[in-house]
């Protein structure tokens, strides 16, 4: 008995090469679950906190992965997961307009060596490419892969991955803050200061 070509273009439209018994087509994962998986990679490999300047290849530079900041854990999951250079993206946008990024380093003019590890530039980046959204109230407005900035102590910027993993208080957070990158039950022990949806 011979197919026509009328049911051969229906069932290769429908993924034909998987409608057969045992056949499993496997599902792409997300864009979130690419980044958390990037994120939580590092937990284990980056030990130690390390805010040291340094002088970096570009595009795709790093510090070594066993050390870095909470920038880094972000900037490394964008890379590894999505494929996103977030040093090449800020440079890129702070030489097209760096009088829209904060002034408080005083440099005359973009370093590609640090900008993107300084987390006043990433809020700025996300926020002129149209990623920031409202805070949420509690733990149920967050959703995985969200960006969370929070100032510890009232002054000090800090920035993290939501993963899809919960704790005792809801949602973990992918971060690294001051003892190498870890995945912890922390989303409001600060108080959230920002959050941003990008490339997810």
């Amino acid at each position: 008995m011979t197919m026509s070509m009328d049911r051969r273009a229906v069932l290769a439209g429908l993924g034909a090469a998987c409608v057969l018994p045992g056949c499993a087509k496997a599902a792409t994962p997300s864009a979130a679950t690419r980044l958390i998986a990037a994120a939580r990679r590092q937990v284990g490999v980056t030990l130690t906190y390390d805010s040291a300047y340094s002088k970096l290849a570009f595009p795709g530079g790093d510090v070594p992965r066993a050390r870095g900041v909470c920038t880094d854990v972000l900037v490394r999951a964008y890379r590894d997961g999505l494929g996103q250079d977030l040093q090449l993206l800020v440079n890129r946008d702070m030489r097209a307009a760096f009088s829209a990024y904060p002034k408080r380093w005083g440099l005359k003019a973009p370093d590609r060596n640090i900008d993107h590890r300084r987390v006043p530039n990433l809020q700025t980046w996300f926020k002129r490419h149209g990623a920031q959204l409202s805070l949420p109230a509690d733990h149920a407005g967050w959703q995985p892969g969200d960006i969370l900035v929070c100032l510890i102590q009232g002054s000090i910027p800090h920035i993290g991955i939501v993963s899809d993993r919960r704790g005792p208080s809801g949602w973990l957070v992918i971060h690294n803050i001051g003892a190498g990158a870890r995945e912890e039950d922390m989303l409001f022990a600060w108080p959230p200061g920002a959050r941003y949806r990008w490339g997810v």
